[in-house]
């Protein structure tokens, strides 16, 4: 039988944090069914809502696209009102994330210690640039510094080219992920008994865990690896190559794989050419297999070799731009790309759910939330008064859209 609530149904979330990591952390929680309540600065909200090409309205697509499934609630929480409010947010929340500066939340009273009194179930995740400890931790965290600290762009682009970052910001993504990773666990921890607990996940240590070829060469030989473009590190050929009107991508890598390849593209000799034999001489020779390969791709255009390739189970594919990304009939017959009624656009149109679970599968219910949208909804549930209320958003401790 479906469950259509989600499997993280009855999980409450409180998401202090702006921006990407965190926000793309607590959005995955929502679309598995957490109950997740925006915790907005005054003044504007999350920074990320003037970000970027603007959304129908005041909000970016880009804090559209983040920040679904989840209300909004502005609080001003350095205030004595706004402080209470919170707290009693947190006596019923599972969940909190944040990713202020290391000690911003300690100074306003709401560090882990603080919180575990008011709640000492709570999973309390922390997200920061370089961690809680060490000598970098009072830095700010932005993925294009995380990015390039953690080795990522020295592997990145072409050698003998100006460093170039990873097209999206993998640190403040993969740091979203494995605060996801950390939030799930210590919660199963607790569901078997256990208490809650603190955690934490840094951009650093989560662009670094990126670079698993890369450091494993580094710890065994010594060796630093340099960017090599499309090409993979270890194996070959596995890259992108030019053809008569375009690229297009080919991972025949394993020797099957390239003996199959080579009889297909009419170069059955290069399998007895002792600098491809195996996967350890082509990688090693690389540079000079790509200039027999250019020659050939250059023959073709790109239809034509992915067509041939794929019909005799070589792995091949196109470069696609985000149009033809979004035009694919596969990517379309996969439900990634869900729409839903925005307050400000009729179908929007949101990234799909990537984990498919069967039983329990996430749902992408409503729209990203107008800043404060839900204030005054969150207040009336936490027993305030409409004159409370009212109160409260004249003296902008708690604001509304």
């Amino acid at each position: 039988m479906t469950n259509n609530s989600g499997i993280l149904q009855g999980m409450t979330v409180l998401d202090c944090s702006q921006i990407l990591a965190g926000p793309y952390c607590s959005m995955i929680l929502a679309d598995m069914g957490a109950r997740v309540i925006k915790i907005e600065k005054p003044n504007g909200g999350d920074d990320v809502r003037t970000w970027g090409p603007p959304f129908i309205g005041k909000d970016s697509s880009a804090f559209v696209q983040l920040n679904r499934n989840k209300r909004s609630i502005s609080l001003d929480i350095k205030s004595q009102e706004g402080k209470i409010i919170l707290n009693k947010l947190l006596a019923d929340a599972d969940v909190l994330i944040e990713n202020s500066r290391v000690g911003t939340m300690q100074k306003l009273g709401f560090g882990y210690e603080d919180v575990k009194k008011i709640n000492p179930k709570i999973i309390y995740c922390s997200i920061s640039g370089f961690g809680t400890t060490g000598p970098y931790s009072k830095r700010g965290g932005f993925d294009l510094i995380a990015q390039g600290m953690s080795g990522l762009m020295s592997i990145t682009g072409h050698k003998d080219a100006a460093p170039v970052k990873v097209g999206v910001p993998i640190a403040d993504l993969n740091t979203g992920m494995f605060a996801m990773q950390g939030i799930l666990s210590a919660y199963i921890h607790r569901l078997k008994g256990g208490e809650g607990q603190f955690l934490e996940v840094s951009l650093l240590e989560s662009a670094l865990a990126y670079t698993l070829y890369e450091s494993s060469i580094y710890f065994t030989t010594g060796s630093i690896s340099e960017p090599d473009g499309s090409a993979h590190r270890l194996t070959a050929p596995y890259q992108a190559f030019k053809t008569k009107d375009g690229y297009i991508n080919l991972g025949a890598a394993n020797q099957s794989n390239w003996e199959r390849f080579v009889d297909v593209i009419g170069m059955s000799k290069l399998k007895k050419d002792s600098r491809f034999m195996t996967s350890d001489m082509r990688q090693i020779n690389r540079k000079e297999l790509e200039v027999i390969l250019e020659k050939v791709f250059s023959t073709k255009n790109n239809k034509e070799w992915i067509s041939k390739l794929l019909d005799n189970g070589i792995p091949a594919g196109p470069i696609y731009n985000m149009k033809e990304v979004w035009e694919d009939d596969h990517v379309n017959s996969r439900n990634m790309n869900i729409k839903i009624d925005h307050p400000n656009l009729k179908n929007s149109q949101n990234i799909g759910i990537v984990a498919k679970l069967k039983s329990t599968p996430g749902q992408i219910k409503t729209p990203a939330p107008l800043y404060g949208e839900h204030t005054e909804e969150i207040l009336q549930e936490l027993d305030y008064t409409e004159s409370e209320i009212s109160n409260l958003i004249q003296k902008k401790i708690a604001g509304m859209k």
